[in-house]
């Protein structure tokens, strides 16, 4: 039976800062439309924006020789991309790339520089989620190393359901072979077993989680590793 899971619409990220904080943000934000497949940043060059996605889904893609990709993490409505400006890096050591499409603010790396410098309760939320996409980096590349292809499968299924708040969502094979850093055939042997196993249905890139206690059940600790850390990290308050 599909459960329906939502989440309210907004970044988590903006809505913990005090109110008057967050208006000043507001007003230097615009809302965009991103589009499937949409790249935002590339590895070397110029951040121009800052994105703080509400119901849009941005992956982090490690490029190899120019064309390999592998997920390093997914950015959705709890945080922001442009974190190298916070750390004094103009430039992205990654790819981003939209995965799910969707609405998000959007500011310009000057004013974004310009909040950041004088409002402390921003400096602090955006360390915090420095601090929860750091956790993502490393336990993506142990899991990637350590882990069965059904289970990461299953662990990138749920971290994407968790950010894009719904069960169902579209991913082609080829994004997921990238997320995965496996070849189609895999990743098509993967997601046919978890169908089998009607925890999933899967066809023509249209995914939907039929069972997420059973599909928690497939993926490796990683995914409650992730998912704990940001919990943990959310709970901090200076």
């Amino acid at each position: 039976m599909l459960v329906a899971y939502r989440v309210p619409a907004a970044n988590s990220l903006l809505a913990a800062l005090p109110r008057k904080d967050r208006q000043l943000l507001l007003d230097r934000l615009e809302p965009i439309m991103l589009t499937f497949g949409e790249v935002l940043y590339r590895p070397g060059e110029p951040i121009r924006h800052v994105y703080f996605p509400t119901d849009s889904l941005v992956s982090l893609l490690a490029l190899a020789e120019g064309h390999q990709a592998l997920g390093v993490g997914l950015v959705g409505h709890e945080g922001m991309l442009g974190i190298p400006l916070a750390l004094g890096v103009s430039v992205s050591p990654v790819c981003a790339m939209v995965q799910g499409a969707g609405m998000a603010l959007r500011m310009t790396s000057a004013h974004f520089n310009n909040e950041f410098q004088r409002n402390a309760f921003l400096q602090r939320e955006v360390y915090r989620y420095t601090y929860e996409l750091m956790v993502q980096f490393t336990q993506t590349a142990a899991c990637n190393r350590f882990h069965l292809v059904e289970a990461r499968l299953a662990r990138w299924l749920l971290m994407t359901r968790d950010r894009v708040g719904s069960n169902q969502f579209h991913l082609t094979q080829d994004l997921l072979g990238n997320m995965l850093g496996v070849r189609r055939v895999g990743v098509t042997k993967a997601a046919g077993d978890l169908r089998l196993r009607k925890l999933i249905s899967y066809n023509r890139g249209e995914i939907s989680v039929l069972d997420g206690g059973g599909l928690e059940a497939a993926a490796c600790q990683c995914y409650q590793i992730i998912k704990g850390m940001h919990y943990v990290a959310s709970s901090v308050r200076y």
